[in-house]
């Protein structure tokens, strides 16, 4: 007796774009402040519950404050411009970043009052997330608005580690450096921060505006002889007076400080990983806080990719490799920069077109350098369809033109404001092994 004809169905192509999406947005979902805010909450004061933050997640935190504090409250918090969200008793100001304007100093003057009218029963909750060093500009004594705008301008083109960037913000700032907080004293004092920097160090994130730092004076003038920076004679002379000292660890307007991390890039990448997985996918994360110029950094992939694809070594294909951190970009040519992008394009040359690649990178605030775009994909035939329009690769990454590459091919990745920000987010798909080479 003939067997029945089975009819069986073809399986679902698979589709990396997708799937490198996916990923992304599972990690910008792991740090959405309406998750991670609530479980941190201080119990309710005495006195007066004060809001106070910059960030370009702190609008999204104090609405989550909002939506799970039972009690009154009140507050100031400054976001970057299209990050605002709409509260009822927290008020949301937005301003320039990543040059600081006249908006944010305004605002700036306005949270540190706010601060240094708190009393021993208030408890002063702070909100702080990446983006706050440029939102809450207050120059030192004796700086103007446009000499915090010139050095911001400098730092961001210098090639400077963020870390590094921050020592100096720290010390030119009439608020930043553990200063907000001792202006609350001597109330109590909760500060909950979203991670975007490198290692999580609280001090680095929006520069430490409520914790104590250890850096000097003389650690700022080092990294600006570093970078070759020019200063103004005024901003020098802050520095090298010792006139811009920060507030450090031990002084007792800081004790008792109590500092939450609410959300980490560390987090971020094990949400994507857990998408990688459901999809079929071992995930490997390389590592969370990678740093260095993004062209060496795609270059460095490059090779760790072709290993992975050619020699199963350290990890067998397929796969996915996960990274994050915050590169940095030296800006010499006439391109628009943007550190994921030169990474991707830099990553995409290194590999040659290499069959059964694909990428994405992207910064998880929605904004890659001065662009309101996240960053971009890259698949095998990348350069391919670059050559047949015309554009080179390689002079556009001599141009720091990854922004115009990438979206000449339509391959940008575009959020809009993702009310978070836990730094860069990179993801490589190492398809089927190929023979070595």
């Amino acid at each position: 007796v003939p067997c029945p004809e089975v009819t069986t169905m073809p399986a679902p192509a698979f589709d990396p774009r997708a799937l490198l999406r996916r990923m992304f947005d599972a990690a910008v979902e792991a740090a959405q402040p309406s998750r991670c805010v609530p479980p941190h909450l201080p119990a309710p004061p005495k006195g007066r519950l004060i809001v106070l933050g910059a960030g370009k997640a702190s609008a999204a935190m104090a609405a989550a404050v909002e939506a799970a504090w039972p009690g009154d409250l009140s507050g100031l918090v400054v976001t970057r411009y299209g990050y605002g969200v709409p509260c009822a008793r927290i008020e949301i100001v937005e301003a320039a970043h990543p040059v600081p304007d006249a908006a944010g100093r305004a605002a700036a003057e306005r949270i540190l009052d706010i601060a240094r009218a708190a009393g021993p029963d208030d408890t002063v909750l702070f909100l702080i997330s990446g983006g706050g060093s440029a939102l809450l500009a207050l120059p030192a004594e004796g700086l103007t608005l446009d000499d915090e705008q010139a050095v911001n301008r400098a730092l961001l083109a210098s090639g400077a580690t963020i870390s590094e960037m921050n020592c100096v913000r720290r010390h030119l700032s009439g608020i930043k450096g553990g200063r907000l907080a001792a202006a609350a004293h001597p109330a109590e004092m909760v500060t909950l921060l979203l991670s975007d920097v490198p290692g999580d160090a609280p001090r680095d994130i929006a520069s430490g505006p409520t914790v104590g730092d250890e850096t000097t004076c003389a650690d700022a003038l080092a990294i600006v002889r570093r970078y070759g920076i020019d200063l103004p004679d005024a901003v020098r002379d802050v520095l090298e007076s010792g006139r811009g000292e920060t507030v450090k660890p031990s002084d007792p307007r800081l004790a008792g400080l109590d500092i939450r991390m609410i959300a980490t890039p560390q987090m971020a990448l094990e949400a994507a990983a857990e998408v990688a997985r459901a999809a079929g996918l071992p995930a490997h994360i390389l590592g969370d806080a990678i740093e260095g110029e993004a062209r060496d950094v795609g270059t460095v992939m490059a090779g760790i990719v072709r290993q992975v694809a050619t020699r199963d070594q350290p990890f067998g294909a397929p796969c996915v490799l996960l990274s994050g951190g915050e590169t940095t970009v030296t800006v010499r040519g006439s391109g628009r920069g943007g550190r994921n992008v030169e990474f991707l394009l830099s990553l995409g040359i290194g590999l040659e077109g290499l069959a059964d690649v694909w990428g994405i990178a992207c910064d998880t605030d929605g904004v890659d350098g001065l662009e309101e775009i996240a960053g971009a994909i890259l698949t095998p035939d990348t350069l391919a369809r670059a050559w047949k329009a015309g554009i080179r690769p390689k002079e556009a990454l001599a141009d720091n033109d990854g922004h115009g590459f990438f979206g000449a091919l339509g391959d940008a990745v575009i959020t809009g404001p993702t009310l978070t920000n836990v730094n860069d987010f990179r993801a490589v798909i190492v398809g089927r092994r190929e023979a070595a080479r």
